[in-house]
């Protein structure tokens, strides 16, 4: 029993983390802090060490969180993707001064000798890495996954104070690797004009910098003000046997590597005064850190001292505890998101926290408010861990007043009346009148229209909601019916908290802005455009799967529930959410339009397609004849790529191993239970090297 409810609480972690590394590194909006995430990880870690025969290659434990704008081998990327020389790796987070002093335990327990360190400050932006051949920059790519990250040079060459040549003495290859991100100062002034013309204010610097380098336009990119401080130089050391003095030679050269943010540390001492010192300052700088980093400064150690299959072994990252501050809860509203879910909002006093004043703050759904065990009136405490949206993580009972009432959580729809639903193994009560309730409708639209979707950025969720209320949009297919006349003079007046006044307007500009992204998102690949349809469960990746199984839009819509299981990572709550978004005429009606207007129905097709495996073109064959395969363990390419190349060469991805499964493409540290139920039902196990000789790659 212990041992199949560890395994239920492995997996449930793994989806918890890969859920929101997403949320984290792709779509920079997250739900959760950092202390929340690494204790997820730390608890996982536990597990894995408790329980090894459920250790997976691919757990996030032993894997870099991801950045790529697209996976490698799924769908169009909206930027090449480049491998790393060296694998960009992340760090491992420490909260207490305990575990710093088991870290330096760890450090001269296998050096066998003494060792200084240096600390720098731990810049809460987006790793970037940087080339510069005969002093010129010629690359710019993201962390990634760790082993691969996308090309962003044309956007970091927009970043002032990083310099398109060096000067001085500088080697004739350099790679360099930093922080790209965002001043508060000029934070600020970007949510300032977001909101003036209604679109969704950024969460924090961090998310902003994030979504900036992601832009597929530099000179909007410019219009940023981005920052970037780099702080490692990988590979062999090009200058002595110091980090430091390799980051003096690299300022030397006019690359942005700030002094005054790192200091040679002899002693634990100096490192926690050092830490001491920026817990105080931070609020004093133009950006924002979340921690110190602390790294061996002599790099023989460091190469001695070697790497985990995610972090190095001679640097750990300090993570600054998440603000707290107490406030009294005033009331609880409930809104209503894109899928129904409602979602309990506190009501505070204002307090203020993390450099800013908190009013409102998440309660997450009726079993949190239950846990929380939260009444009105009560004197809560507010977090604002990683500066992302404020959460209430306790409350003083202690202190409650005699009259103190719990709040009623909402029986029907706060905004269209309709009875609340709670499906089976579900946290949230849903609004079921997705055809008439307008925060679902406002909210598919905004889902449809946005970056990862259609892309149609001149728009925003105040534009939405002003066409909504004007009877011109009320579902994605009506925005390719839009006219020049129809939005040109178009305004509303939006009174928010304190009484500022803001106007939503639609000028001439901003009418061929909106018209003309309109007419580009038609070229919005079909795997994308299924993504942005909204289907319940159907994530960007499910989306993909989807779409390179059937291809077009017509064989999704023809799909039977079995047909819809064989798709990977497919089960039966997406298959029965599949078919039943298909089902509705108010949907069949939206697709017809969308299909109409000449939005992508389907993937291309034809001989002349081809992707890149393996270093080369490789033409696409039926060659697998229909063959499933379930792919276990490491292997010399993303494990998203070969399961790319089955269906590329006609065959089926399956999760698991069945009596009906066809091979099994086994890597490096395979699964021992997998290889066991594969040997029991007698399913030919090939390597990849077989793998490579069967489809001729």
């Amino acid at each position: 029993m212990l041992r199949e409810l560890s395994r239920q609480r492995i997996e449930d972690l793994r989806r918890q983390l890969e859920y929101h590394n997403q949320r984290y590194y792709v779509r920079s909006s997250p739900e959760i802090s950092d202390h929340q995430f690494d204790a997820l990880m730390k608890e996982l870690e536990q597990l894995e060490a408790e329980w090894p025969e459920f250790a997976r290659a691919d757990s996030p434990t032993r894997r870099v969180g991801s950045d790529l704008a697209t996976p490698p081998g799924q769908g169009s990327q909206s930027f090449v993707q480049v491998a790393h020389r060296y694998p960009m790796l992340s760090l491992g987070n420490t909260y207490s001064e305990e575990e710093i002093r088991d870290f330096a335990q760890r450090v001269e327990r296998v050096l066998q000798a003494p060792c200084r360190y240096v600390c720098e400050l731990k810049y809460d932006g987006v790793s970037v890495s940087l080339t510069y051949t005969r002093g010129e920059l010629v690359q710019a790519v993201t962390r990634g996954d760790g082993t691969r990250g996308d090309d962003v040079t044309a956007n970091v060459r927009t970043i002032r104070n990083i310099p398109h040549r060096l000067h001085g003495n500088f080697p004739p290859e350099l790679e360099i690797r930093g922080e790209v991100l965002m001043s508060r100062k000029v934070f600020d002034a970007l949510n300032a004009r977001r909101e003036d013309v209604g679109e969704a204010p950024f969460a924090n610097p961090r998310n902003a910098a994030s979504g900036s380098l992601k832009l597929q336009n530099p000179e909007e990119v410019a219009q940023r003000h981005l920052d970037a401080y780099l702080y490692y130089l990988p590979g062999p050391g090009l200058f002595g046997d110091s980090h430091h003095e390799q980051l003096m030679r690299a300022a030397s050269w006019g690359l942005p590597v700030p002094e005054r943010y790192r200091k040679i540390c002899p002693s634990l001492e100096d490192v926690f005064a050092f830490i001491a010192h920026w817990a105080r300052e931070r609020r004093d700088l133009p950006f924002d850190i979340d921690g110190i980093v602390i790294k061996v400064d002599s790099l023989s150690q460091q190469q001695q001292l070697g790497f985990t299959a995610k972090t190095p072994r001679w640097a750990i990252a300090y993570k600054f505890p998440a603000e707290q501050a107490r406030t009294r809860l005033l009331s609880v509203s409930y809104q209503v998101g894109r899928t129904g879910a409602i979602t309990p909002v506190a009501n505070l006093e204002p307090v203020p926290l993390g450099g800013t004043v908190v009013k409102r703050a998440s309660l997450h759904n009726a079993d949190q408010m239950a846990l929380l065990d939260v009444h009105l009136n009560d004197i809560v405490l507010v977090e604002k861990g990683g500066e992302i949206i404020p959460k209430i993580t306790g409350v003083l009972s202690e202190v409650r007043r005699p009259d103190a009432a719990l709040p009623e959580f909402p029986k029907v729809c706060p905004e269209c009346g309709t009875t609340l639903v709670r499906q089976e193994e579900e946290a949230a009560w849903y609004c079921p009148n997705d055809s008439g309730c307008p925060p679902q409708i406002k909210g598919r639209i905004v889902h449809f229209i946005g970056r990862r979707a259609m892309n149609i950025d001149s728009l925003g969720e105040g534009k939405v909601e002003l066409l909504f209320d004007k009877g011109l949009v009320h579902q994605p297919g009506d925005l390719y019916r839009l006219r020049y006349e129809d939005l040109l003079g178009l305004e509303k007046i939006l009174e928010g908290e304190e009484g500022r006044v803001r106007k939503i307007g639609f000028r001439e500009k901003t009418v061929e802005n909106i018209l003309a992204g309109i007419r580009t998102s038609l070229n919005i690949p079909f795997d994308r455009v299924l993504f942005a349809l909204g289907i319940r469960y159907v994530g960007e990746t499910t989306a993909r799967k989807l779409a390179a199984h059937f291809r077009s839009l017509d064989a999704l819509q023809a799909a039977s529930f079995e047909e819809l299981l064989c798709v990977d990572e497919v089960g039966e709550r997406i298959a029965r959410s599949v078919l039943h978004f298909m089902e509705q005429p108010r949907n069949q009606q939206m697709m017809g339009m969308l299909r109409d207007a000449g939005v992508q129905m389907a993937l291309p097709s034809g001989d002349s397609e081809a992707m890149i495996a393996y270093g080369k073109p490789v033409p696409r064959s039926n060659v697998l004849g229909g063959s499933s395969f379930v792919v276990s363990g490491v292997f010399t390419i993303p494990r998203d790529d070969l399961k790319a190349l089955i269906e590329w060469f006609g065959g089926r991805n399956t999760g698991s191993i069945s009596a009906s499964t066809g091979y099994v493409l086994a890597g490096d540290k395979m699964g021992p239970e997998k290889f066991k139920k594969a040997q029991s039902l007698n399913i030919p196990i090939i390597s990849e090297q077989e793998f490579r000789d069967m489809t001729g790659v």
